[in-house]
């Protein structure tokens, strides 16, 4: 067993130097080989998942209601001495345990490597040297930095710093946030809010509290509208096929028939009928493409975010860094009377992090006061305190010992600087410039100082961040997806009304300030004819989600900070963008590894193809279902025997099955309207599908018994082989909801069905298995009336989905 740490509520207690005594470490952290070797005395910083064993993972596909149907059947085989039967039920056992742990097996590992790519980062002091490293490489004495936006990566002992305002909702439940201070303790898998501080690692993985806490909570998750449409699916064929078999029994039963011998037959109809293969199908899908969408810079998550993003609607998108290239350049420097732009300059980077930790407007700043003014150095200037840039606040204040005096140095938002100051004529020039710049698309930031009591301004200067060059044309193909963007910014209307304009976003871009003031209704009317929103703070984020949702659109937002989070949250998809916080990858259902609107749109458009093979495939197992049970009920009703036995019925089930398994690599059709769960659709297709194969089958026993004299067990083998055929067919039926030939079928998807319908043609020309052997003259007849039925089919699918509505007409 691994060691811990030190207790949270032990280090609460203790001081800061008789925990680096006991932990044997220093506020200058660890060396690489002392972390290697603690790594093996206390583990990764990671919390224990309990794995499930390879054999019991197998062994699950012989446990569940549809393996005990399977067995029954079998059992009942036996009993009656149907050894043939009991052999090949025996083996859709076996081939249904298998491929259910193949595909578990690939969708655990698929989920694990995903796990991987969102696994956090620490900024840790090594070898003397701050680095970014895995937080799961952590080990008790490490000496570890947190700043706005980080989830804690484990229990940490505070050290050195002002004070952190942390969300320890993970752990207490309570939103309001706790401010720490030095020696106080920070808890793992909380989030910093406000702050930045450093600390001694005290407890890693299961030893943390929140560790402690998670190992006595199973995760409750929400069934979602994947699981919901499965189980819906699964229940209509299981009542249908029950009703069904029902009416059998008491026909059987009237007749006088062997009732056992009905039992099995019925049990393996019934097993054959069941959509076993569904759920696995569905989910192999899924994982792919999840698969795919990682190598597209976009890591989904949670698995069931690729059916809500298929239905997405409306797409709340930031500007900066999604539709515009977050590449700011310093375009005009005013100073304010006397200052100069050096002057300006250099207080804005006396006023940025000077430990390694620079947003994108520091390096912004010590870049260009680098390039301007290469022989200034600003040694003199000794750093006592930094107070980091806060969303709320909207500026970042440095403190500084210069000549023998504390000069304070604050950069930030016009409105935030302006707050500062007394002189009403500085404000004024605030307030001017920096509506000057909002005209021409600028971002302001002003930079002010304070020597004494009172803060004076030096300046204000203007930052420019172009559009992204595809943002236009992304854009435009959003709005034929049938996705309504909506821009939403933190910066002031002007500068947002120039971005719009220049990306063709729309001209009504709303000021977040004014929802304030008005009720829901009213602001739900004002949201909805938005196309952006300005001066956005992370509470109007949260409730442009919620109104949009209220008025049923499946909203999703992106989100980079900490505050972002409970938007993310609330939408259907939560977007964390490229350089998101830790805290909003967190919140996120998809996480972008890549910049642009464009990264979103492609994702969107990948999902709905994800979905249109799932649908596809529900259609043809619902059809397939319904041909094979009302056939086969017609048959015995009608006339008064079985058409196929239940070898046949159960061949039919694991070739067709196997085969179908490559629909996850099909192509299909990018839809042009957001995709949901349409059930009706679903059923109707199906219901026409299977209908009308039920007819033509009749007809091709009719014409097989009148002109082609066949005895019954060739009878039972033509059956079968039509079956087999044509439920392949109905593949290329199922997967357009237009003319078969509108999208052309994968390569894995046609080769696997000709491989496996090569076999079925061959076991019944030849009798392999099958009871008699038809030769290749009567497969050929056989042939015709499936084809006929194809076409005919295809032609009556498409006119009644254009009655309907599914297609233009």
């Amino acid at each position: 067993m691994k060691q811990t740490g030190i207790d949270s509520r032990t280090a609460d207690k203790t001081s800061t130097d008789a925990i680096l005594k006991i932990l044997n470490t220093t506020k200058s952290g660890l060396s690489t080989a002392e972390a290697t070797s603690r790594i093996s005395t206390y583990g990764p910083n990671t919390l224990e998942e309990k794995k499930q064993s390879i054999l019991l993972m197998f062994l699950k596909g012989f446990w569940g209601p549809i393996p005990w149907l399977i067995e029954l059947a079998a059992l009942l085989s036996m009993i009656v001495k149907h050894w043939e039967d009991f052999i090949i039920i025996s083996i859709l056992l076996m081939a249904n345990a298998i491929i259910e742990f193949v595909e578990e097996y690939s969708a655990n590992n698929a989920i694990a490597q995903l796990k991987d790519k969102l696994a956090l980062n620490a900024q840790c002091l090594r070898d003397g040297n701050w680095v970014s490293i895995a937080a799961s490489m952590l080990v008790p004495g490490d000496y570890v930095t947190v700043s706005l936006g980080d989830v804690v990566p484990a229990d940490l002992k505070l050290c050195e710093g002002d004070y952190l305002n942390i969300d320890q909702s993970a752990l207490t439940g309570e939103s309001l946030t706790v401010e720490k201070r030095t020696g106080a303790i920070a808890y793992s898998g909380t989030v910093v809010k406000q702050g930045k501080m450093s600390g001694i690692v005290i407890n890693t993985g299961t030893g943390t509290l929140f560790g402690k806490t998670a190992m006595l909570i199973d995760e409750a998750r929400n069934v979602s509208h994947f699981q919901k449409a499965v189980i819906r699916v699964g229940n209509f064929l299981i009542i249908t096929a029950f009703v069904l078999i029902a009416i059998l029994g008491i026909f059987a039963y009237l007749r006088g028939e062997n009732l056992l011998d009905f039992a099995s037959f019925a049990l393996v109809l019934l097993v054959a009928a069941i959509p076993a293969a569904l759920p696995t199908v569905l989910s192999v899908t899924m994982v792919i493409g999840v698969k795919y969408l990682s190598r597209k810079n976009a890591i989904v998550s949670h698995m069931t975010a690729v059916e809500e993003m298929s239905g997405m609607d409306v797409l709340c998108s930031d500007k900066t860094g999604t539709l515009t290239q977050n590449k700011l350049t310093v375009e005009a420097i005013v100073p304010y009377r006397e200052a100069t732009e050096k002057k300006v300059l250099q207080n804005a980077v006396l006023a940025s992090d000077g430990n390694g930790h620079k947003d994108a407007i520091d390096e912004l700043v010590q870049h260009s006061f680098q390039e301007k003014y290469p022989d200034t150095g600003l040694s003199d200037y000794k750093l006592k305190k930094y107070i980091p840039f806060d969303p709320v606040k909207k500026r970042a204040e440095a403190v500084y010992q210069f000549e023998g005096k504390e000069h304070s140095f604050s950069k930030g938002a016009p409105q935030a600087i302006a707050g500062l100051l007394d002189d009403k004529s500085a404000i004024g020039f605030i307030n001017e410039k920096a509506a000057a710049f909002a005209k021409k698309g600028y971002r302001a930031l002003a930079v002010a100082e304070k020597a004494g009591y009172e803060w004076v301004l030096d300046g204000i200067f203007s930052m420019y961040d172009p559009p992204r060059e595809d943002s236009r044309l992304t854009l435009e193909e959003a709005f034929d997806l049938g996705i309504r963007v909506k821009m939403v910014t933190g910066d002031q209307v002007a500068i947002a009304s120039e971005t719009a304009k220049q990306i063709g976003i729309g001209s009504t871009i709303v000021d977040a300030a004014q929802l304030d003031a008005i009720s829901d209704t009213e602001a739900s009317k004002r949201i909805a004819a938005a196309d952006g929103f300005a001066q956005v703070f992370p509470e109007h984020k949260f409730r442009i989600v919620k109104l949009l949702q209220d008025e049923n659109h499946i909203v999703g937002m992106t989100g980079d900070g900490v505050n972002d989070a409970p938007a993310l949250k609330q939408a259907n998809i939560g977007i964390a963008v490229d350089g998101a916080t830790d805290a909003s990858k967190s919140a996120a259902d998809l996480i972008l590894t890549g910049k642009g609107i464009s990264v979103i749109i492609d994702a969107i458009r990948s999902s709905r193809k994800i979905f249109a093979r799932m649908e596809n495939y529900t259609v043809y197992r619902i059809a397939e279902t319904l041909r094979i049970l009302l056939f086969i009920t017609a048959s015995i009703i009608v006339l008064k025997f079985y058409p196929i036995t239940a070898l046949m019925v159960v061949l039919l089930a694991i070739l067709n099955d196997v085969s179908i398994l490559t629909i996850a690599y099909d192509n299909v059709q990018t839809s042009k309207k957001p995709l949901k769960w349409n059930m009706h659709y679903i059923l109707s297709q199906a219901t026409v599908l299977g209908v009308i194969g039920v007819l033509f089958t009749f007809s091709c026993i009719w014409f097989a018994h009148k002109f082609l004299h066949l005895s019954q067990l060739q009878l039972q083998t033509l059956v079968y082989l039509k079956l087999s055929v044509a439920g392949h067919l109905t593949v290329f039926l199922a997967r357009n909801r237009g003319h078969f030939w509108e999208s052309a079928p994968a390569k894995p998807l046609w080769l696997s069905i000709l491989l496996t319908q090569t076999l079925a043609i061959v076991f019944s020309v030849y009798g392999i298995i099958l009871p008699a052997g038809i030769g290749w003259q009567n497969a050929f007849v056989v042939f015709g009336f499936v084809f006929v039925e194809f076409f005919v089919t295809d032609f009556l699918k498409v006119m009644l989905n254009k009655k309907w509505g599914y297609i233009s007409g």
